[in-house]
């Protein structure tokens, strides 16, 4: 599962090189005026939901960030927070309290005036567990907020009481304890206005009245398409396209056929094509900005691919097993033979390009057979000998299959044998949610470029995207700890502390740190795919 996304900030390594890179693109196309008009047709797998209160991956998240605002956004070529629904801000000096003007004349696309009422409903909603039969996933990105124990834990109250609405156009936020990073949190495109429309969660949910440059047109219609029209009174920059089709196709092979064929103008790139893909569309040169010849998009992604092993599970809670699991993946040869070498093994859980990353900070992280041998029989399981089959998840699509398969094989040598099983992406996120996955695929990208957005949401108890069921009282308090470090540096130091702590235990496996697999048609124009994974469409357009 791609879970989503966002971000980058000053102090995020590579972000420089990236704005620089940014500005040389845009320089081949000065000379071309950008034009108005056409509908951009946009690959995507069925999402799991594109209402925002639960935006919890990759799919529907692309859909979203189309056609809704929150307050604040990253803008990667000025590397920093930028204004978005909200003109400007003031924190307390101890980041306990933020304030947000919203602009004035900023509407929903159904005209409704979008206020600070708005902004709360949209958080409540996302903190009410009693919102639909499953509530959010990804309610702990408000975690910190005062009155959320109450409200989403606890269900003794019907609101946030830290989200104020101090007038039509002021809105407060507090928190419960210093929050350094919380602006960051906040450019996570989940926490946006919602109308009041949206108490109708079922039509709601299913079209989507948003703030942002694009509107929904009619509904989404499951397992085929989602279409949005620019939202020609939008406060912002007018997008140049009339529009976006998202296209839902399920294999990633049969959308990039379509895509040569010339019926998508963004596409996954199918595995094993990207030497090829490359040679045919040429190559973009700082590997996240499309142009006509420079098509294929393979630039680094702040995000990991690692395997989830069940914690909880009777067999996976032995620590030794999941030690000898991580030793046992040749990482290196699924970079290879599924992704050309253009991705690089995962040495941790914290990728390169974000703040406290280090180099082999997880020990198991490696490929080793001997390593991998001695600890099965540490945890009892010499040769594999009185260890069941264990069942490998994965959802279809995306290419899992083959990634699969080798980690199969892997397994295998060692002794320990699986059984495959894949489906659909949102039964999977089911199974995965139900604790039924004993090991399976998971892709985590950063919501904001920080290690607390990796270590807190994947692994902080009964996190809603801690799938690996990890619990660690220690890991725990140095989390919420590090949060209130007010000092950027000393903050990273802590998380590290913290990170050490869940190494040492091998919750996951890491397998492989993203790179981009995209390429555009040759009518494409300054289309931008952030490490976020996110697309700029408001400045793309269409020759």
């Amino acid at each position: 599962m791609e879970k989503k996304q966002l971000t980058r900030r000053t102090f995020v390594a590579g972000a420089a090189v990236a704005g620089a890179a940014v500005a040389g693109a845009s320089l081949l196309t000065g000379c071309k005026k950008a034009q108005a008009g056409g509908i951009f047709k946009y690959y995507v797998n069925e999402p799991s939901y594109i209402d925002v209160y639960n935006l919890q991956e990759s799919e529907g998240t692309q859909v979203s960030s189309q056609i809704f605002d929150g307050l604040v956004d990253f803008d990667f070529k000025k590397e920093a927070i930028v204004p978005a629904a909200a003109s400007k801000w003031e924190v307390s000096a101890d980041a306990t309290v933020f304030t947000f003007h919203l602009r004035q004349g900023a509407t929903f696309h159904n005209g409704d005036p979008v206020t600070a009422a708005d902004f709360k409903r949209g958080f409540e909603r996302i903190c009410n567990p009693n919102i639909a039969a499953d509530p959010s996933e990804i309610s702990y990105h408000l975690a910190q907020i005062k009155g959320y124990d109450e409200m989403f834990e606890k269900g003794t109250a019907k609101e946030l009481s830290g989200v104020k609405a101090i007038d039509e156009l002021t809105l407060e936020i507090t928190l419960t304890a210093p929050y350094a990073d919380f602006l960051l949190v906040l450019t996570h495109p989940a926490l946006s206005p919602v109308p009041k429309a949206a108490d109708d969660l079922k039509t709601f949910s299913e079209a989507p009245i948003g703030n942002g440059p694009f509107m929904i047109k009619g509904k989404w219609e499951h397992d085929q398409y989602i279409q949005v029209l620019r939202f020609d009174d939008y406060y912002g920059d007018k997008a140049y396209v009339d529009g976006i089709d998202f296209h839902i196709i399920t294999e990633v092979e049969t959308a990039f056929q379509e895509f040569k064929a010339g019926s998508l103008d963004f596409c996954q790139i199918a595995p094993g094509q990207i030497e090829e893909c490359v040679a045919e569309y040429g190559e973009s040169p700082d590997g996240w900005t499309a142009q006509p010849g420079q098509q294929s998009i393979i630039g680094p992604q702040s995000a990991t691919y690692y395997l989830i092993i069940n914690n909880s599970d009777p067999i996976l809670k032995n620590q030794k097993l999941r030690e000898a699991i991580s030793y046992a993946i040749n990482r290196q040869a699924i970079c290879d033979v599924v992704f050309q070498g253009t991705r690089v093994p995962a040495d941790g859980i914290i990728p390169p390009g974000i703040a406290g990353y280090r180099a082999g900070a997880w020990k198991t992280a490696v490929y080793d057979v001997e390593k991998a041998k001695a600890a099965l029989a540490e945890a009892g399981y010499p040769d594999g000998k009185g260890l069941d089959t264990l069942k490998l998840s994965f959802n279809t699509g995306g290419g899992h299959d083959q990634i699969m398969r080798l980690i199969q094989g892997d397994l295998k040598s060692i002794g320990i044998e699986t059984n495959l099983d894949s489906m659909e992406w949102a039964a999977y996120l089911s199974a995965l949610a139900a604790g039924n996955i004993q090991m399976g695929r998971l892709g985590w990208i950063a919501d904001y470029p920080i290690m607390e957005n990796f270590l807190f949401s994947l692994f902080y108890t009964n996190n809603g995207d801690n799938y690996s069921r990890f619990s660690n009282k220690d890991a725990d308090k140095g989390i919420m700890e590090a949060r209130g470090i007010t000092d950027d540096n000393q903050r990273v130091k802590a998380f590290q502390a913290v990170d050490d702590i869940i190494q040492a235990a091998t919750p996951v496996a890491p397998v492989m740190f993203y790179r981009h697999s995209r390429v555009t048609s040759a009518r494409v124009n300054d289309f931008f795919f952030g490490p976020n994974m996110i697309a700029d469409m408001a400045h793309t357009w269409l020759s």
